[in-house]
């Protein structure tokens, strides 16, 4: 059980990663947030060494990859850093990577309804919309989530009004959480509730935005 209490709020820098082994060799991973065992709804980065490789294997509860570095590769179709993944409840792949890779995952969060397999390459200019004054590049949504990357210029607001909670990877640049500087790497969670104290850093940012109510789906073993 790790950060499994989504009444609080829970953030991971990058000096406070723990590379922990995988079942499988040459592959790392640090929990960012876990609730159950090796069959978990979890949160990770996981690091793929070059030549590394997972044997076939379902996900009973759908997984969702934003590939951070590297080149991830699946079923003989391989996503350079930037791609973002969503496979839904019920797909099976044998994940590899032949030069190394780091990739952001989310396992058994999906609601079981959803059947739509997602395949966005985010640093395509067509990606990318105007919202609001900031960019937006949609990744997905429906009535329980809302997932995109943003982006934010200096000093730029994150959130204009309350949410029922949000979840944020740092992609580039960082943001600042009332007084506090993160930087690229760092993850945060969020309970319901407004926060006006989070905005981008001195440079801007990029990063992984998912708003929603979060921590609802169950666990199935």
């Amino acid at each position: 059980m790790i950060h499994a209490d989504f009444s609080r709020r829970a953030v991971v820098a990058p000096h406070q990663y723990q590379w922990v082994a995988s079942p499988q060799g040459g592959v790392e991973r640090v929990m960012l947030d876990r609730v159950g065992a090796e069959k978990a709804r979890a949160t990770s980065i996981v690091r793929y060494a070059p030549g590394s490789h997972f044997p076939a294997h379902q996900h009973p509860g759908g997984e969702e990859i934003l590939v951070l570095s590297g080149t991830f590769s699946e079923d003989g179709r391989h996503f350079p850093a930037g791609w973002y993944l969503r496979n839904p409840p019920g797909s099976s792949h044998r994940p590899a990577s032949e030069e190394g890779a780091v990739i952001f995952v989310k396992l058994r969060q999906m609601k079981p309804r959803e059947q739509r397999a997602v395949r966005i390459d985010t640093r395509a200019p067509s990606s990318w919309q105007n919202q609001q004054v900031r960019e937006v590049c949609p990744l997905f949504s429906d009535e329980a989530e809302q997932t995109s990357l943003q982006r934010l210029a200096l000093g730029q607001a994150l959130f204009a009004e309350p949410v029922e909670g949000a979840e944020l990877l740092v992609l580039t640049g960082s943001v600042v959480a009332d007084g506090e500087s993160y930087g690229r790497g760092s993850w945060m969670r969020l309970p319901a509730g407004s926060y006006p104290g989070i905005v981008a850093g001195a440079h801007g940012t990029t990063l992984y935005l998912k708003r929603g109510r979060l921590g609802e789906t169950p666990v199935k073993e």
